[in-house]
């Protein structure tokens, strides 16, 4: 009999080792560690993509969450200082101070080198443009012979030569040839003129200078147009950007002599 109460009160005491362990670990996971570690408690992170930065710093302070600037660039379409990107993206749940990873737009944009876009057409000049995040601005359409043909590139007005620093994201002008060399005028008459007042007038006409050949004895005053090729008739026509042969009175002016 006493040997029975000894058993039995010894499986009352392991039960009650078994009832009070049992208690501690279902404390600890289930009620401690939880209160702890704010277990079950998150926050949804807000939308702060399109948001300036110093908006949104004290915004996440308030939902008790933090931010990290890892990247930044530039993209004229947005505002300095605009948030671009942001992880976790919106609507995540996390614990209170978390740290939102962000991107913010540049206020500055960086110095790139002018690609070149002379003598490509208009449609390589967009290709180039948007590989080097620069914008195609207005196209003006000069006379030229090279129809379709980028002949100069400008940023702001100036002209920008290949190599160039510019902003990225600037916007580039072009100047187009036309094509117009092929249409047909009445060719000029400038026998008779002096030669610099025909040089002038033929430019002026979109006409090229060829060959200038020197008569002596001509009669004429030197300096003076005896002589054009093509001949001015009512009949011949020319083409813008042709040459002209020129045959002026006097002796050939010797090169590095007053």
């Amino acid at each position: 009999m006493l040997k029975t109460n000894s058993f039995v009160g010894v499986l009352v005491h392991l039960a009650l080792m078994g009832v009070i362990v049992a208690g501690l670990i279902f404390g600890f996971f289930y009620l401690y560690l939880p209160s702890a570690t704010n277990h079950g408690e998150t926050i949804s992170v807000p939308k702060i993509t399109g948001m300036q930065l110093p908006d949104a710093e004290p915004f996440l302070e308030e939902q008790n969450l933090r931010y990290f600037v890892n990247d930044s660039s530039y993209h004229p379409e947005y505002k300095p200082f605009e948030i671009l990107t942001q992880d976790p993206s919106p609507g995540s749940k996390v614990k209170e101070n978390r740290k939102i990873y962000i991107s913010v737009n540049m206020k500055n944009p960086p110095m790139i080198k002018m690609p070149k876009l002379i003598d490509g057409s208009v449609k390589n000049a967009e290709l180039i443009l948007k590989s080097y995040n620069l914008r195609r601005g207005k196209i003006t359409n000069v006379p030229d012979l090279q129809h379709g043909a980028v002949l100069k590139q400008f940023v702001n007005g100036k002209e920008i030569q290949p190599g160039d620093p510019v902003p990225k994201g600037a916007i580039v002008d072009l100047h187009v040839g036309d094509g117009l060399g092929n249409t047909e005028f009445e060719v000029p008459d400038v026998v008779g003129m002096p030669l610099d007042e025909a040089s002038v007038l033929l430019v002026g006409q979109k006409l090229q200078l060829g060959n200038i050949i020197y008569v002596a004895g001509s009669g004429k005053p030197d300096g003076t147009i005896v002589r054009q090729r093509p001949i001015a008739d009512v009949k011949a026509k020319i083409r813008t950007g042709e040459l002209v042969d020129l045959w002026v009175a006097g002796e050939e002016p010797v090169q590095g002599i007053d």
